[in-house]
């Protein structure tokens, strides 16, 4: 990240309405959409748009990082107010959930997977620590195995991502979720 200037509070606006719009359009899947039309259905003017996002990457990249530092916030709150073993599983199940639902999302960051943008490189680290976090103390409260790391569940996630235009996604991924979590539990013998 570079250390940019605040932004003016209408400029901040401007972005934010930008990013309004997109995370909008990629859900009904319009990421195709002629930039100068995008600009159009956001009420701004092309040069406001291009000063804020010279790309469609950068705009996804954008909405991404929203999205995500989103669903980490969310991991710390479970972390906060559920055991690490439930917060872990109320997370997994929370994330499937939010790629169905954010599906055009999914497949917008599927054509950017392609870049090896910076930005998912971040994004993927910052997903592997609230997992990691949530694993570590799962595991020292003796709710799951200490013997599985966060990279084998980020592989799991991972191959979640990638099946998220299967049409069974949400079922399937559900039941992911599910074989991940019985399989993390100790077991007692």
């Amino acid at each position: 990240m570079t250390d940019a200037k605040p932004l003016r509070a209408d400029a901040r606006r401007n972005r934010e309405t930008l990013i309004a719009k997109a995370r909008e359009l990629f859900a009904k899947n319009c990421f195709d959409l002629r930039f100068d039309d995008f600009a159009k259905l956001a009420g701004v003017g092309t040069g406001t748009l291009y000063r804020h996002f010279p790309t469609r990457e950068a705009l996804a990249e954008a909405v991404y990082r929203e999205e995500l530092a989103a669903l980490c916030d969310r991991a710390r709150e479970l972390h906060a107010t559920l055991p690490a073993d439930e917060a872990l599983e109320s997370f997994l199940r929370g994330f499937v959930a939010h790629l169905d639902a954010h599906e055009g999302l999914a497949r917008t960051l599927a054509t950017l997977m392609a870049t090896r943008s910076d930005t998912l490189a971040e994004g993927a680290q910052a997903l592997h620590q609230v997992i990691a976090d949530l694993l570590t103390d799962a595991a020292e409260a003796g709710t799951v195995r200490d013997d599985v790391s966060a990279d084998a569940v980020m592989i799991a996630i991972n191959g979640i991502c990638a099946a998220y235009d299967h049409p069974s996604f949400r079922i399937n991924a559900d039941q992911v979720v599910t074989l991940v979590v019985d399989g993390l539990r100790r077991t007692t013998a």
